[in-house]
C-alpha cells in the first residue's frame, strides 16, 4: 500500500479534496471547485470544533482520500456517544486499492479513542457499490434515512 498518512486537513488540501468531492455525478451537481471560499470558511468552522475530524490521507506528498467523522454525545442508549462518518472520497487512481478500507478502519479506531459505541453514516441511494462496500466491513442497513433541503 506505500507510504499512507492519515492527517488532520489544512486549507492547502481544500482544493484537493474539493476536486474529489466533485468527482462523481452527484457531487458534479452540487460542488463548486472554482470557488473554494465557501469551502475554506467551513474548514474553520470544522477546525475549531473539536468534535469534528476532516483528515486527508496522503501519500507521496498528494492527498488521494479523505473523510469527515463528527463525535456526537446523546442521551438515547443509555447516554452513548456515537459518530459520523460523512463524504468518504477516494481519488480515482486509487480506487480498488484498499485506502477506502484503510480510511474507515481509521475512523472506527479513532470513534473507539473518543469513547463512541457507535458509528453510522449514510450513503446516497444510488452508490450500490459504496454499500456494498460499506457492509464489506460490517456496517448494515439498519435504518432509512430522510433530508430536509433548507
Amino acid at each position: 500500500m506505500g507510504d499512507l498518512e492519515i492527517r488532520p486537513a489544512t486549507a492547502d488540501d481544500v482544493p484537493e479534496i474539493v476536486a474529489m468531492l466533485a468527482d462523481d455525478p452527484l457531487g458534479a451537481q452540487r460542488e463548486s471547485p472554482d470557488d473554494l471560499a465557501p469551502y475554506l470558511a467551513a474548514l474553520e468552522r470544522l477546525t475549531a470544533d473539536p468534535h469534528q475530524h476532516l483528515v486527508v490521507a496522503v501519500r507521496e506528498e498528494r492527498v488521494v482520500g479523505t473523510l469527515q467523522l463528527t463525535v456526537i454525545p446523546g442521551l438515547s442508549r443509555r447516554g452513548a456517544t456515537r459518530s459520523i462518518i460523512e463524504a468518504v472520497r477516494i481519488h480515482a487512481d486509487e480506487r480498488g486499492s484498499g485506502l477506502g478500507t484503510r480510511l474507515i478502519e481509521w475512523a472506527i479506531d479513532a470513534s473507539r479513542r473518543e469513547g463512541c459505541q457507535l458509528v453510522q453514516l449514510t450513503s446516497d441511494n444510488t452508490r450500490t457499490d459504496a454499500h456494498r462496500f460499506y457492509e464489506r466491513l460490517g456496517f448494515t442497513a439498519s435504518h432509512v434515512g430522510f433530508k430536509l433541503p433548507l
